[in-house]
């Protein structure tokens, strides 16, 4: 039985890099589509939403609704700075140019983007816990796990050419992995 348990423990630690290699491999068609739309092709000028998929949408509807909620957690997300940068960074795929670059400076803007929001908490910590009545941290963990749940979105739903408005890339025109290849 040891053994078995000593494999299971080393199966998982392999598996953040075989994840990342399967998620490698499963990604690079649609980065070497949106390489081939992004050549030659002109670059909308930028816009944001703050941080995509309704969450600074709702934030401020929910804030406008209720002026209690904005009067105590302001009128958007206090770490959206984060998500703009983040959105730079998506808006002309990091700035790219070849199909493996575009990978790698997706998963370094959506690493920083963890690492903002977790470092918004841990700069605030001690002011947040007064304001809500919470300890220094427990607004670090609230930080932590909402970092970890926005990056957990970004790399499931922030792949290129999937026709999202936020997707990696969204600056060029859309793109499809089933488009015909080039015929030269």
């Amino acid at each position: 039985m040891k053994a078995l348990e000593f494999a299971v423990f080393l199966a998982c630690c392999a598996l953040p890099a075989a994840a990342q290699d399967l998620m490698r491999g499963v990604e690079m068609p649609a980065h070497r589509a949106l390489m081939a739309a992004s050549k030659d092709a002109e670059l909308t000028p930028f816009e944001t939403d703050g941080c995509s998929g309704g969450l600074s949408a709702n934030w401020r509807l929910v804030a406008e609704t209720f002026p209690g909620f904005s009067q105590l957690y302001e009128a958007h997300p206090p770490w959206e700075y984060c998500c703009v940068t983040h959105d730079r960074a998506y808006h002309d795929a990091g700035g790219a140019a070849q199909a493996e670059d575009s990978f790698d400076a997706r998963l370094a803007a959506d690493n920083d983007l963890r690492a903002c929001v977790k470092a918004h908490g841990e700069t605030h910590a001690e002011a947040y816990a007064a304001r809500y009545d919470m300890t220094p941290d427990q607004i670090r963990s609230v930080h932590g796990i909402t970092s970890e749940a926005m990056y957990m979105a970004v790399r499931f739903g922030g792949g290129p050419c999937s026709g999202l408005p936020w997707r990696w890339g969204f600056g060029y025109p859309g793109c499809s992995v089933f488009a015909a290849p080039a015929r030269e």
